[in-house]
């Protein structure tokens, strides 16, 4: 069985991947707040428990293996956040930290347990898809608010690394599945007005749109 360690190290390969970036040894570094030749060791250990292909200062990647192992620790991590949220009745803005943590320890039986309890869900409370038992991850083609054209918009997705946005959305009433209209934004003043379609407006900075994943109401 991977540590935690080991874990957190292909979750983050794959996060970055995933994410259209390219896995350099700096940029998991930057994931992790670790050095450089602290990543660079484990990039060595991975490598020779077939885990990633990696050539040193050319590049990395997760092989088969290795995404399958990080797809189980997103699976338990996603799964856990939800479990929290609908069982245990904390906010969407606390769970991530505590699923961090649960990861690490919780057996595959009680995760398929939580997935059963749950109806086999699809997707966490922020809108992240789950993977399946299979390893399979759902597709999506999402764009993230910032980027956004002007037009009609239901909120798909959430990043879950920062909770004070996540306290702020749930402030200005805005959730997953919500439907907003993005008017024309202010380039200068870097800042996005939304209406809501139950009614309201909500401005917000571009930070902070760039956390907010969208999908166009055709």
């Amino acid at each position: 069985m991977a540590t935690s360690t080991v874990e957190n190290y292909l979750k983050a390969i794959l996060h970055l991947q995933e994410g259209d970036e390219v896995p350099t040894v700096g940029r998991i570094a930057e994931e992790l707040g670790v050095t450089p030749g602290t990543v660079t060791t484990m990039m060595r250990n991975l490598s020779d428990e077939g885990l990633i292909d990696y050539i040193p200062r050319k590049g990395l990647k997760l092989r088969s293996s290795g995404r399958a192992a990080a797809l189980r620790v997103v699976r338990r991590h996603r799964l856990i956040e939800l479990f929290l949220v609908e069982v245990m009745k904390l906010d969407w803005s606390e769970v991530h930290e505590e699923a961090e943590i649960l990861e690490h320890v919780v057996s595959t039986r009680l995760v398929d347990r939580m997935d059963e309890m749950l109806g086999h869900p699809t997707h966490d409370p922020h809108g992240d898809p789950i993977p399946g038992k299979d390893g399979k991850l759902p597709a999506t083609s999402l764009q993230a608010l910032s980027s956004a054209e002007p037009g009609e918009y239901r909120i798909v997705r959430v990043s879950d690394e920062d909770s004070n946005l996540l306290e702020w959305l749930d402030g200005k009433g805005l959730q997953i599945g919500e439907s907003v209209m993005l008017l024309r934004p202010d380039a200068v003043a870097g800042m996005l007005e939304l209406k809501r379609r139950s009614g309201g407006t909500v401005h917000l900075g571009d930070a902070a749109a760039d956390s907010i994943f969208v999908e166009i109401i055709s």
